[in-house]
């Protein structure tokens, strides 16, 4: 791939490395040719990198497979994961789930990702229900400052909702804002 193809959400091969691109900016400077800035998520330990590239410099593309699979059980800093097309378990480290682990509860289904054959990463479904396990009272008539406090879920994810949200009511969650969108 030369750098007019790479852009954000494609994925790369940097240092044998699965890598998938955040975010690209092409900019051209008189005789010095075009540079591209990009931020790398690394799909294997979940680190951000920030990397130039100059004007010649090509990549590979990186062959990522994607499968269903389901969230089982935490041990340790492990999470383990059934494949629903093959039934084959497997774990994931904490650190190359990174924020994920926050949206992570028992029996949600995720997206795979593999690389030569070996799971490396999950991508969240974009909006996922979690129930409220503590929220503070709600105050009548206090709606004149921002209308909101903040709620904890299940998983331990804490997020900003209105103040009718009470204990036991189940949410919508944008995953990959972190925001409250609605009751569920």
């Amino acid at each position: 791939m030369n750098l007019n193809e790479i852009k954000a959400g494609k994925n790369i091969i940097l240092d044998s490395l699965p890598f998938t691109v955040l975010y690209h900016e092409h900019s051209k400077t008189g005789r010095a040719g075009s540079v591209l800035r990009t931020r790398l998520k690394n799909l294997v330990t979940g680190a951000i990198l920030e990397k130039t590239f100059q004007g010649s410099d090509q990549v590979a593309e990186a062959d990522i497979q994607k499968s269903k699979a389901q969230y089982i059980y935490k041990e340790e800093k492990n999470y383990y994961f059934m494949d629903t097309g093959s039934y084959e378990q497997f774990s994931l480290s904490e650190e190359a789930l990174g924020n994920a682990v926050k949206y992570i509860k028992e029996e949600i289904e995720v997206t795979l990702l593999n690389f030569n054959g070996e799971p490396i990463n999950i991508e969240l479904p974009i909006k996922i229900k979690l129930k409220v396990t503590q929220s503070p009272p709600g105050i009548k008539g206090n709606t004149v400052s921002t209308g909101g406090k903040v709620v904890t879920l299940e998983t331990g994810l804490q997020v900003s909702t209105p103040l009718f949200i009470k204990v036991g009511d189940e949410i919508i969650i944008n995953t990959e804002k972190g925001e409250y969108v609605s009751r569920a």
